[in-house]
């Protein structure tokens, strides 16, 4: 099947050139000790009215979707986006040379070793030399210096050892929550349990299951959205980016654009204490002040 896509997302120029503004301070820090806005979903691979629901749904919504497909079909579409955005990353990277994103490929569901093959031609294609290889420290001073502005995470762990272009995939926190409170309360037994070491997402994203769809039939996933953000936007507010357990580091959301969700995750890096530097391989930072006095 043909991948259809619509574009229905605009690139955020408000803070388009965020990480070129940065201080010096923080240029030699891991991205993954910052705090970075992300968005969830922003690509959807071959989603139409005509598409299989995917085997990872629950049992019941694939049975009533063989049973009634041209009611469920209708009300999933307007839970989902579909959007095919490479080119225009690449030329919104072209205007902003300092700026770096992360694009997590995840979810390919029935996605065949050939389609592997395209998707990752295509991504070396367009991005070409922009692309960061895994075995570089990713700060910012480094991705400068060798022109990189791409990472790519990528849910397929043979196709990640075949090319030094490709991340490991970046872990989710997904609390598969239709309730906002419930959500925070996901989100803060993650950091209890830790950070990863590397890249992770805190998704802040609620998600409809049947019985939420069924009772909202006239809903969508926005309005779903939009009315969790305020209080979303209070529990962003205390978070903290760098190595400790429970620390932050790409807070993604649906529809980012509303609430000033995208400057909140920015503002949380002025929490980071200067003078701070990144040694080699290690897992923490260091205040090189301290180490100085010592």
């Amino acid at each position: 099947m043909e991948a259809t896509s619509k574009r229905s997302i605009h690139l955020c120029y408000e803070n388009g050139d965020w990480m070129s503004q940065l201080p010096e301070n923080l240029w030699d820090v891991p991205l993954h000790y910052l705090s970075l806005p992300g968005s969830h979903d922003t690509m959807t691979y071959c989603l139409d009215k005509n598409s299989d629901i995917s085997v990872n749904e629950s049992k019941l919504l694939q049975v009533i979707d063989k049973c009634m497909p041209c009611i469920i079909h209708p009300i999933i579409m307007k839970w989902s986006i579909t959007q095919d955005i490479l080119w225009e990353i690449l030329k919104w990277l072209q205007a902003h040379p300092q700026e770096v994103v992360i694009l997590a490929c995840r979810n390919f569901d029935g996605l065949t070793k050939e389609l592997h093959h395209h998707l990752i031609s295509c991504i070396k294609m367009i991005f070409h030399s922009k692309l960061c290889p895994k075995d570089v420290v990713p700060t910012l001073r480094n991705m400068w210096t060798y022109g990189y502005q791409v990472i790519i995470s990528y849910e397929d762990v043979n196709e990640v050892m075949k090319h030094r272009e490709l991340w490991p995939a970046i872990p989710y926190w997904w609390g598969n929550k239709t309730a906002t409170q419930d959500l925070i309360q996901y989100l803060e037994s993650m950091k209890k349990n830790g950070r990863p070491d590397c890249f992770f997402v805190a998704g802040i994203n609620l998600t409809e299951n049947l019985e939420y769809i069924l009772e909202h039939p006239f809903g969508s996933l926005k309005k779903m959205a939009l009315s969790s953000l305020p209080f979303l936007k209070l529990w962003i507010k205390q978070q903290y980016p760098g190595p400790k357990r429970e620390c932050i580091n790409i807070i993604a959301g649906d529809f980012i654009g509303n609430h000033d969700f995208v400057n909140d995750v920015i503002e949380l890096n002025k929490k980071i204490i200067p003078p701070l530097h990144y040694y080699g391989n290690e897992t923490e930072l260091k205040d090189v002040s301290r180490l100085s006095a010592s």
